[in-house]
């Protein structure tokens, strides 16, 4: 399985940007898909997670209401649409494939290669 991220970039505080994270191999729809987070100097964080079909989502408190998760199995992609930025959410951002949407980075088995997203203020 491989993951690629991408549609990071800079943007000014306000903007937005959408990233995508697209799958290989023919068992995508079956597994929970997350996001995650690092900002320079610390630990990864989990920013929004979603289950196998799309009918349940989770967000960390930090984004919630600002950004959304979505999937489409039959391009076997993972979304993240991101509004209202701020410098923040500067990062490098990473799609990861769990059994669930989970918020622990350590339940997720496969990792892509990390897309970097920087606000400016």
């Amino acid at each position: 399985v491989q993951l690629q991220a991408s549609g990071g970039g800079l943007v000014q505080a306000g903007g937005s940007l959408r990233l995508s994270c697209a799958a290989s191999g023919r068992t995508f729809s079956w597994y929970g898909m997350a996001w995650f987070r690092q900002a320079p100097g610390k630990g990864r964080e989990f920013v929004a997670g979603i289950s196998w079909s799309g009918s349940s989502t989770r967000y960390a408190d930090s984004v919630k209401g600002r950004f959304t998760i979505s999937r489409d199995n039959a391009e076997s992609t993972v979304y993240l649409q991101m509004t209202g930025l701020k410098p923040e959410d500067t990062g490098i951002y990473y799609c990861a494939r769990g059994a669930n949407a989970y918020r622990e980075a350590t339940r997720y088995d496969y990792w892509g290669q990390g897309t970097l997203v920087t606000v400016s203020s």
